[in-house]
């Protein structure tokens, strides 16, 4: 029995494309809101029996995860024989640690939820900082795909001369995958930050970059300011027009306009996240990873 592959509102496209490549049928299944706020659930392909893989990217993750977590409990009471979960952006992986006291350690706390509500889970590129691996917070079997492969061939095809760049600190674990990958040099800027939209960058020795066209990148972008801010200071150094790229395009209340506007000569994004930025397709890097979990049982 071919295995069951359900997309959640915009993830149709990434689910088509799996069930392709996995050999699998796409099942539908219908959400409402009843006028009171709560959610109805309904499988319109038979589930018994049947391996059963959510499809649904955690961008604005308040919305979703609780419609998620029902279509999952759903699932399992119909009998399906495993539920496994492929999140091309898995949310709620920043907040690794106590920063403030009295704060929740939220990546430790949605963990726990998921692993209680799927069998297994695939995403790409989630932020592990302070984690090795999603196994330090996941109970369950999880793999995080890469995206630095793909984002270096773009780079190689695209750009004929760069230098990566990273925004900050927390950007350098991709930086120096992507330009290894690449075979380009990398340098990571200094980053800091008095609030969520107040952001500084400096950008040490950039003079010696001035033949190169820079790329900057990073996992994901939300606001954009810690890109807009380097993106500013590259320019006012003399270099080129930098090329912006992340792996999940978030792109909150007019990042994206804003990012174009302060200089950027292109925006390029994987489609872990529906966007008209998106230019590299991680569909092959989910399915590989999939093939890796105990889809069956």
């Amino acid at each position: 029995m071919k295995s069951l592959i359900v997309p959640f509102p915009d993830n149709g496209e990434t689910a088509s494309s799996l069930a392709k490549r996995l050999d699998a049928e796409v099942g539908a299944v219908t959400w409402r809101r009843f006028p009171d706020g709560e959610t109805y659930v309904r499988f319109e392909t038979p589930v018994t029996g049947r391996a059963t893989i959510l499809v649904c990217t955690l961008s604005r993750p308040d919305e979703k995860m609780f419609p998620l977590l029902l279509t999952a409990a759903t699932a399992k009471d119909l009998g399906a024989s495993r539920v496994g979960l492929v999140a091309p952006y898995l949310a709620y992986m920043r907040q690794d640690t106590r920063f403030q006291p009295g704060e929740g350690i939220t990546s430790t706390y949605v963990a726990r939820l998921l692993s209680q509500a799927v069998d297994w889970l695939v995403t790409v590129d989630p932020h592990l900082h302070r984690h090795r691996s999603l196994a330090e917070v996941y109970s369950i079997p999880a793999r995080a795909a890469r995206a630095a492969p793909l984002i270096a061939r773009w780079i190689r095809r695209h750009v004929p001369s760069p230098v990566v760049v990273g925004p900050d600190g927390e950007s350098e674990q991709w930086v120096q995958a992507v330009a290894d990958e690449a075979g380009a040099p990398w340098m990571v800027l200094t980053k800091t930050r008095r609030g969520d939209r107040d952001v500084q960058v400096s950008v040490p020795e950039v003079e010696r970059w001035r033949g190169r066209t820079p790329v900057v990148v990073d996992d994901l972008i939300s606001t954009g300011r810690t890109m807009i801010e380097t993106v500013g200071h590259l320019r006012r150094a003399g270099l080129p027009a930098p090329i912006c790229v992340g792996v999940h395009a978030l792109f909150v209340e007019g990042a994206y306009a804003d990012l174009e506007a302060a200089g950027a000569a292109r925006v390029v994004t994987c489609n872990t996240v529906p966007h008209a930025s998106n230019a590299l397709d991680v569909t092959d890097l989910l399915a590989d990873a999939v093939r890796e979990m105990p889809i069956q049982g």
